[in-house]
Order: C-alpha cells, then sequence, then structure tokens
C-alpha cells in the first residue's frame, strides 16, 4: 500500500517517517516550496522538525494532483483548513485517514463529517492517541487508535503503518476517537493555565480528572463508546497534553497563567494550538446538547478574555457540591 501524507508540519513529517521505516516509498504533500527542496534534496524538514534525518524513500510535492498514484492518504493538515484541502484534493476514492485532532469552528463538525460532506465517495479512518511529533520521529515507543467502520480497511491500515515502536489498536468507534482528541486539547489549555499560575499539582490532577468527566459526557452524547474514551484517543491522549510544555495547548494555557493575553500568544506561534479554535465551538455544541462542562467553558471565558485567571478559578471552586461521577 503506497501511503501519501498530505501535511509537512512536523506530525505529517513524522507520519511519514513511520510508513516509510522499511523503505517502502511514501510521498508528503507540503504548501510550502522551502520544505519541499529540502526534503528532497537533504532529506530533513527543517522548518518544523528540525535536525531529523529522514528516510530517502520520502519524496516531497507541492502539487496534490501526485497524491492519485497513491493508496491511502494521511492527512494532516491542521483542523481547520481540512474541508479546504480536501476540496482541493483530485476526485478519487482514495482511503482517506483523517489525523488532525478538532472540531470545524464555522460548522460544528468533527472531522470526519467534514469529509464525509466534501468527499462523500472515500473511505474514511481516524489516526489519534498520545503522540508528540518529535518522539515518533525519533522512534521512541508509541501507541494510538486508528478508528475505521470499515474493519478490513482498517486491518489494511494498521498492517501498513505498525512498527515495532508504533502501536495501532483498532477501533470501530470514529466519534469517540475524534472526541477525545478533540476536547483534550482545550482541557490542556486549562491545564497549562494552572501551571502558569502556580497552582499546584494537586490542582492539576483534579483538573485531569474532571476534564475526564466533561469529556465523556460529551462522548457519549456524540454517540462515543466509553472504552474508547478512557483509551489511548482519550485519556491517554489527555495525560500527555496535560503534562508537557511539549504540547502546544498547554504552552498557550501555560503563557495565560503567567499573565500573557491570549490573542498576542496566539499571534506568535507557527504552529496551531488547535484547543483554541476548538474552546468557542465545543462550548456552543455542549450547550446545544446540554452537557454540562464546565472547564471548557472557563476555557472559552479566558480565551475571549471574558475573565480573568482569577475569575475563573474562583467561579470553578465556587461551584455547588455534588456526588463524584459522569
Amino acid at each position: 500500500m503506497r501511503i501519501g501524507v498530505v501535511g509537512a508540519g512536523a506530525w505529517g513529517t513524522a507520519l511519514a517517517q513511520v510508513a516509510a521505516a522499511d523503505g517502502e516509498a511514501v510521498l508528503l504533500w507540503a504548501r510550502e516550496p522551502e520544505v519541499v527542496e529540502a526534503v528532497n534534496s537533504a532529506h530533513e524538514n527543517s522548518l518544523f522538525l528540525k535536525g531529523l534525518e529522514l528516510s530517502p524513500s520520502i519524496r516531497a510535492t507541492g502539487t496534490l494532483a501526485d497524491l492519485t498514484a497513491c493508496e491511502a492518504l494521511l492527512v494532516v493538515t491542521p483542523a481547520q483548513h481540512l474541508r479546504a484541502v480536501l476540496g482541493d484534493l483530485p476526485s478519487s476514492d482514495i482511503p482517506l485517514v483523517l489525523c488532525a485532532k478538532g472540531i470545524e469552528e464555522a460548522s460544528g463538525l468533527l472531522m470526519h463529517e467534514v469529509a464525509a460532506a466534501v468527499r462523500p465517495g472515500a473511505p474514511l479512518a481516524i489516526l489519534s492517541g498520545p503522540t508528540f511529533a518529535h518522539e515518533v520521529a525519533a522512534g521512541l515507543p508509541t501507541a494510538v487508535t486508528l478508528a475505521a467502520e470499515d474493519q478490513p480497511l482498517g486491518e489494511r491500515l494498521i498492517a501498513r503503518i505498525a512498527r515495532p515502536f508504533f502501536r495501532p489498536y483498532y477501533s470501530r468507534d470514529v466519534a469517540g476517537a475524534e472526541v477525545g482528541g478533540a476536547v483534550k486539547n482545550v482541557l490542556a489549555i486549562a491545564c497549562g493555565v494552572v501551571e502558569g499560575k502556580g497552582l499546584g499539582l494537586n490542582a492539576r490532577a483534579a483538573l485531569i480528572s474532571r476534564g475526564f468527566a466533561e469529556m465523556t459526557r460529551f462522548g457519549l452524547a456524540k454517540g462515543a463508546r466509553p472504552e474508547t474514551l478512557a483509551g489511548l484517543a482519550g485519556l491517554g491522549d489527555l495525560v500527555l497534553t496535560c503534562s508537557s510544555t511539549a504540547s502546544r495547548n498547554f504552552s498557550l494555557g501555560k503563557g495565560i497563567g503567567e499573565g500573557a493575553r491570549a490573542a498576542d500568544l496566539l499571534a506568535d506561534r507557527r504552529t496551531v494550538a488547535e484547543g483554541a479554535f476548538t474552546a468557542p465551538v465545543l462550548k456552543r455544541a455542549a450547550d446545544a446538547l446540554g452537557v454540562d462542562m464546565p472547564i471548557v467553558a472557563a476555557v472559552n471565558a479566558l480565551l475571549s478574555e471574558d475573565a480573568s485567571v482569577d475569575e475563573v478559578v474562583g467561579e470553578l471552586l465556587s461551584r455547588p457540591l455534588r456526588r463524584e461521577g459522569v
């Protein structure tokens, strides 16, 4: 199965490296001409994943039409650009593996819902889980969820991308894999705020636990399975991104906790903190479904600068006491 990767940021480049680990040809599409040149001439993506020597079997292109020769595409463009990129792809029924984590801001749709609307004939799968790109690219042990309603497709994809250091687990729960990846980005911002404000490890642990309860409530309302949300694409990814400044979303929250304005932090980033786009649409979706998500609401208030850190912390701590449980 010849793999193409759509998007040559850090995560797309890392996935191309995984797919090429056995010497098989991989085609990597990049929007930036300098990335195409660097990958093909120096076997390095110095813009997004500096210092990693890429497999010589990875070839980069700036032309989407070149991807028609591939048998499956890993689509790694940011969530808010997915619709446009899929619309620009040559018409075909090539399976699409969606690797972006988020909710489309304008429509409130999950990524597989966007893809189904833009490419109704294409088989779909979701790749999600606790993955820092630089660790995957370096060959450090990683486990992920690959979700596809079409089980034979899912099994073929897993057989193609599995490596001794990269272990995919199959699931049919597409919605669950997507909800986990989207909600954890918003919760990671909240955990970053806790770090930046110096509120302590007790507070972070409580936030992760109660944030997982919010993720579960929302996921169940969207048709997700509890075991998916408690697995790699949900709890696993949540723990990772809520614990390290290597997470773009955690770093954004940390800056807010330290007193910086959200707008200034977002304007100064080459890479995307997807949780900043997801928070407002997630809050709207939760409100529409009648799902209580106070941490998500607090993050949304901080990003829109409708409240200060002290105000949202005080509001969360003064909520009525209740029985623990989802």
